[in-house]
């Protein structure tokens, strides 16, 4: 079977009481892998993952892990010894065997928090395998983070701090079909937050392995079943509609369309000038006020967490507080332009 060679080959292994405890302590909520599988699945071709633990204390999480191919790695409690230390040898020793075993395998990705890991991240790398981390930030060990090539908080992967919206009558209006609920934009949402994904590994992105990451996000994605005969209708329809740029032909670069993200930045710039100060759990309705079809999966966010990130990033707004307290400001230089 031909494969593409530019195209790494990626090995996932969770310390899963680590991620689980600390979702459940930090976020309040049960871990969730599929937000962990679409941002790898930005990356390259997932071979193998596997999770270890004892999994009587996790019996509901299995039909989840299961749903995303994940192998189970069963590490019974034993009198007199410690399952923690159990699973982190038995996650280390698979890890190095594989790596030895598997040259083709570029990518590591170890899931966790705990420290006590470090030492195979750092194996790893003497084996010339890139390494991804992925933890809870709260349960994250400082020393973790700056062993690893990436790392990956969890939290920026799900988090988002409001609900959901009704959707809007363009979307009632709309054919499209959906993801499944668990990991769930709409296709062409998932085209576009797939490409920002993309976006901020590689300069430059081709239709083609737009089309190869989506394939490895959702096999079932299917231009045909959203109403256009080839891939390169589907995108002709999203720049005609102003949320991608396209440019040249045959298999064309993709980029996210700049005056669709600068438009609802201005609009966040004047909700900001005209509010003053707003409660960080409040700025997407106040957004959707003003333009009822803002939705910052369109501009390539996994969700609105995301897309205040960013923004952040960008100098055009400052958050300020902790948790539900965040509020959102103008910076001081920004103010009544």
């Amino acid at each position: 079977m031909a494969h593409d060679d530019d195209v790494p080959r990626i090995a996932v292994f969770l310390d899963y009481e680590n991620l689980a405890i600390g979702a459940k302590d930090n976020l309040g909520t049960p871990f969730n892998f599929r937000p962990v599988a679409d941002a790898l699945a930005e990356r390259g071709r997932v071979i193998t993952r596997k999770a270890y633990a004892d999994w009587s204390y996790f019996d509901d999480d299995r039909r989840m892990l299961t749903r995303h191919q994940v192998e189970l790695i069963d590490i019974p409690q034993k009198m007199g010894g410690s399952r923690k230390n159990a699973a982190d040898i038995k996650m280390a020793i698979d890890a190095i065997e594989l790596a030895l075993d598997k040259e083709y395998i570029s990518t590591f990705v170890i899931c966790t928090g705990d420290s006590d890991l470090s030492p195979l991240v750092q194996k790893l790398r003497e084996l010339d395998r890139h390494v991804i981390g992925v933890g809870v930030r709260q349960s994250t060990s400082k020393l973790l983070p700056p062993a690893c090539d990436e790392f990956m908080f969890y939290d920026s992967l799900v988090s988002d701090p409001e609900p959901e919206p009704a959707k809007s009558s363009r979307n009632k209006t709309s054919s499209k079909k959906s993801v499944e609920s668990d990991a769930g934009p709409t296709d062409l949402a998932l085209v576009t937050s797939t490409l920002a994904g993309l976006s901020s590994s590689s300069a430059t992105v081709r239709a083609s392995s737009l089309k190869r990451a989506l394939l490895r996000k959702d096999p079932t994605f299917s231009e045909a079943e959203l109403g256009f005969r080839n891939f390169g209708a589907l995108l002709a329809h999203l720049e005609s509609d102003g949320k991608v740029e396209l440019t040249g032909s045959g298999d064309p670069e993709v980029a996210l369309s700049s005056a669709s993200v600068e438009h609802v930045h201005d609009l966040l710039v004047e909700l900001l000038n005209a509010e003053g100060t707003v409660p960080l759990t409040g700025v997407k309705t106040a957004l959707k006020k003003r333009d009822p079809d803002f939705d910052e999966r369109a501009l390539g966010y996994r969700n609105f967490g995301s897309f205040l990130t960013a923004v952040e990033a960008r100098g055009l707004v400052k958050i300020t507080g902790k948790s539900d307290g965040r509020m959102v400001t103008l910076p001081r230089g920004r103010k009544n332009k």
